[in-house]
């Protein structure tokens, strides 16, 4: 498991900072929204596949934040991989006090009979076992302090069904009986909430609607309403189900 380190001297408010862990941080959601909690002033723990994009991550948080950053390459799919990813977050010290598990896959648009097992199984594998993976390393150390707040990443999709991507809704219903259960288990002082981030041009959503992606929020205009609204969680919301505000209107895809 490879490891990028950014650090810096003179956070802009100790007493402020939080360290957050965001999962498929290299693109998208998670790299905008990476980008904004520091240069809040925020320490940022990150984990994606590819070490390339990690690495144009670490010079962009460089240039937008004076704290300490770690990013790693972890694939969020494997137990194994992700319980060396705790081992390394503790001898950091960065044990995180907010989650977000934002590493996401969807299908080709088809119907059901007409993907096969593997584009399947990477979905489920991706969208819900690695959510469960990294809350199975993580939960034990938040326990410990009796705090901290957990983002689970559903969607419009995880509450609603859509035709041509039953695998992608079939993960995010999980996501979201996978978060209620587990905020049923966790102690007072924790949050599990699943989040619906919207709508937001990204290469996901240019896999679903094509051209008409763009007339949707950028990522980063997305970042700025969901970083404060992330920063405000607390214990009360635990077991909640969440929208980020002005999530958009999805058009009929079918």
């Amino acid at each position: 498991m490879a490891t990028i380190l950014s650090e810096f001297s003179g956070a802009k408010d100790a007493t402020a900072t939080k360290k957050v862990l965001i999962t498929g941080v290299s693109k998208g959601l998670g790299r905008a929204l990476a980008l904004e909690l520091a240069n809040r002033g925020h320490t940022i723990i990150g984990c994606s596949r590819d070490q390339t994009k990690l690495h144009s991550l670490q010079q962009e948080l460089a240039k937008v934040s004076s704290a300490k950053h770690l990013l790693y390459t972890v694939d969020v799919r494997s137990n194994t991989n992700v319980e060396e990813f705790v081992q390394a977050i503790v001898e950091n010290e960065l044990v995180p006090n907010i989650i977000v598990n934002n590493a996401g896959l969807i299908n080709r648009n088809g119907k059901i009979w007409e993907l096969d097992a593997q584009e399947f199984d990477n979905v489920i594998d991706t969208n819900v076992k690695g959510i469960a993976n990294i809350m199975r390393h993580f939960i034990p150390l938040m326990i410990s302090t009796n705090k901290g707040i957990i983002i689970n990443m559903s969607s419009l999709s995880g509450r609603d069904a859509h035709g041509l991507f039953a695998p992608y809704c079939a993960s995010k219903w999980g996501v979201e009986g996978l978060s209620k259960a587990t905020a049923k288990e966790v102690p007072e002082g924790m949050a599990i909430v699943s989040l619906d981030p919207g709508i937001i041009y990204t290469d996901m959503l240019v896999s679903c609607l094509g051209e008409l992606a763009l007339k949707y929020q950028s990522p980063q205009h997305w970042a700025s309403k969901a970083a404060t609204m992330i920063l405000n969680l607390t214990a009360l919301d635990n077991g909640a189900s969440l929208t980020v505000e002005d999530p958009g209107t999805l058009p009929k895809l079918e």
